[in-house]
This record gives C-alpha cells, sequence and structure tokens, in this order.
C-alpha cells in the first residue's frame, strides 16, 4: 500500500500536543503505527465492526462504505484509515478540509482514484461549502459533474468515478453540515483511551524501538499521556532519550517522573497552557463561569486551540465543567493545582 499524497492542517506546537506535529512524522514513529486492525490496541467496538465491514464488503466485491470518525485528536483516526486501505489491498491518498480550497483540487484527487482505493480527508468539516457539494454525487453515484462554459453555451458532463471508499475525520463533528453527514454510511465516535490499552501502547512501541521498559515505568507514562496514543509514543522517545543519557538505559517511574518534569508535564498529563487555562479561571475570575472568548484573550490563545487542545482531556479527567453561562474549575482542579476550594457564601 502507497499513499499519493498527503495535505495536513497546521499543529499546534507542544510534546503533549494531541495535535500532529513535524516530529510525528519521522520514519521511526510512523513505524509505530499498527498497519492491520489485529494490531490495533483499544477501542475494541470499532475494530469489531471494521472487521465485520471490510470482511462483507469484500465478500460482495465492493468498497468498504463511506467512513466518518469523530473524536479529539491523536485518538487514531488517521491510522484507522490506513489500516481500511491495508485490509482492503487500496491505495490511500491523503488530504485535508483546508487543503481543499478548489473544487478543482477534490476533482483532481477524485479522478485518479482506482477502484477500492481509499480517500482520507482530515479535519472534513473545514471544507469549503463549493467544495463540499462536489461530493455529494462523488460519495452517493461514483459520478462528477463537469460545467463547460458559461451564460446560454453551458453544458454540463457527468464523469464516473472508480467506486472508493471516503474516510473522513473530524474534531468537530457538529460543524458538519447534514447532507455530508448524512452520505456516511459508517460513524464511529472515538474515546479516549484507558490507561491499561495506553500500558500495551508504550509496552508494544517500546519493544518496537527496542527501549527496555519496566512495567512501573510504562505505567506511569500512561498516565501522563491524557488518553492520547500519539502523546504515549511521543513522550515515550523522549523518556527514552532521557534514559539513555541520565540512567542506565531502562525506563522506570522514576526515569518518566525526572524526564516529563523537564517537559513539563505533569502527573495526570497536564502541559504549563493546561495549568495556565485553569489557573485563569480560578485566580481572574474567581472560579467562573467563564465564557470561552473571554478566557481566549485573557490568555493570548485561538478559542479554537482552546476548544480542541485543551478542554476536552480537561473535561474527560473533570478539571473543569461546563455551564451554559461558561467555563468553571472544578473542586478537583483546585486540589490538583493547590489552591484552597472556594465555597459558596450561600447554600
Amino acid at each position: 500500500m502507497k499513499k499519493k499524497a498527503e495535505n495536513t492542517a497546521p499543529a499546534t506546537q507542544g510534546i503533549a500536543s494531541p495535535a500532529c506535529l513535524p516530529q510525528d512524522e519521522q520514519p521511526e514513529l510512523m513505524s509505530l503505527r499498527p498497519q492491520h486492525l489485529f494490531e490495533y490496541v483499544g477501542q475494541e467496538e470499532i475494530v469489531e465492526a471494521f472487521k465485520i465491514a471490510i470482511e462483507a464488503a469484500q465478500e460482495r466485491g465492493e468498497p468498504v462504505d463511506h467512513v466518518l470518525l469523530h473524536g479529539p485528536p491523536g485518538l487514531g483516526k488517521t491510522t484507522l484509515a490506513h489500516i481500511i486501505a491495508n485490509e482492503t489491498s487500496g491505495e490511500l491518498t491523503v488530504s485535508s478540509g483546508p487543503a481543499l480550497e478548489k473544487g478543482g483540487d477534490l476533482l483532481g484527487i477524485l479522478t485518479h482514484l482506482e477502484q477500492g482505493d481509499v480517500f482520507f480527508i482530515d479535519e472534513i468539516h473545514r471544507i469549503p461549502k463549493t467544495v463540499e457539494e462536489f461530493l455529494y454525487p462523488a460519495m452517493e453515484e461514483f459520478a462528477v459533474d463537469f460545467i463547460f462554459d458559461k451564460g446560454i453555451h453551458a453544458r454540463s458532463h457527468r464523469y464516473r468515478l472508480n467506486p472508493f471508499t471516503l474516510v473522513g475525520a473530524t474534531t468537530r463533528v457538529g460543524l458538519l453540515s447534514p447532507p455530508l453527514r448524512d452520505r456516511f454510511g459508517i460513524f464511529r465516535s472515538l474515546d479516549f483511551y484507558s490507561p491499561k490499552d495506553l500500558v500495551r501502547i508504550i509496552q508494544r512501541s517500546a519493544h518496537i524501538l527496542e527501549v527496555p521498559i519496566d512495567e512501573d515505568g510504562a505505567a506511569e507514562l500512561a498516565v501522563r499521556s491524557r488518553g492520547t496514543p500519539r502523546i504515549a509514543n511521543r513522550l515515550l522517545k523522549r523518556v527514552r532519550d532521557y534514559a539513555q543519557v541520565r540512567a542506565d538505559g531502562v525506563i522506570t517511574r522514576k526515569t518518566v517522573g525526572a524526564a516529563l518534569e523537564l517537559e513539563g508535564v505533569d502527573t495526570v498529563g497536564l502541559t504549563g497552557l493546561d495549568r495556565r487555562y485553569l489557573k485563569t479561571i480560578i485566580e481572574f475570575y474567581k472560579g467562573g463561569p467563564v465564557g470561552i472568548e473571554a478566557l481566549a484573550a485573557t490568555l493570548q490563545e485561538e478559542a479554537d486551540t482552546l476548544v480542541d487542545v485543551v478542554e476536552p482531556y480537561l473535561l474527560k479527567i473533570g478539571m473543569i465543567i461546563r455551564t451554559p453561562s461558561g467555563r468553571k474549575a472544578s473542586e478537583a482542579a483546585y486540589k490538583h493545582l493547590g489552591f484552597r476550594v472556594q465555597r459558596p457564601l450561600f447554600p
């Protein structure tokens, strides 16, 4: 299986960012990506559903239904697209919503797909509306319509496409238009990984990288990986460097703690931006509630960065609460950062 083209959106920087960073495209980290469903750790229900869908499609001699994957960054949406292509012996073409600026960009890719190929669009909710409309007949009828000339001389020509599978990935499924969303046959939502699954992923990655790691070291690294395999593999590489230079080369709980302290990742995986976010709510806004735009202005960060990168994990571990009037810091956040819990004046 080869990859035809790749266009990815800009990523938020930071070692514990779930967004894809340039370092994640290095061959060493790319080699950690599972290539087949039997290698995939976690998300058991999704893996089982894909096994059934792929086997059924192959028995009928058809491409797999179009797939929409939803979830925070770094949970395996791109990896699943690679796996679908591998399992079906199709060629994978990769693009992203922001990269498809014109209808011609999309048509150029669609007309070059062979039968059974997989076309992966990351951040599909960011496709311009005018480009998105070309996808409707392509997904439903495997055809695209070309318009020649203008005005009274305009002519339409329908071009037949080879049957293919579109895999769309999004972090914000609510921004997808209903006509596009309804054309996907398979919809799956990926959730954060449990520490148990992350331990298995870390041990597998350490084996591939030929890095010795004990049970306690893997468990400690899993707890600090924000429930995200991409971050787990990235942190493993940094801890490996620390163990090689400052320890005996073996990754232990102590090694993980010392290495990640230098990286600014604390005992539950919070980064400097996470802690600034929580401290801003507690110190500037008396614990909240506060609107996301006010928070973004105070932190001098983009609101989308806070919503897509910072908040999902803080919500998952119960550090913040979303209310109709804004974000509030939870009691767990006060305790973790060492603040005295503010009690309401009136019950």
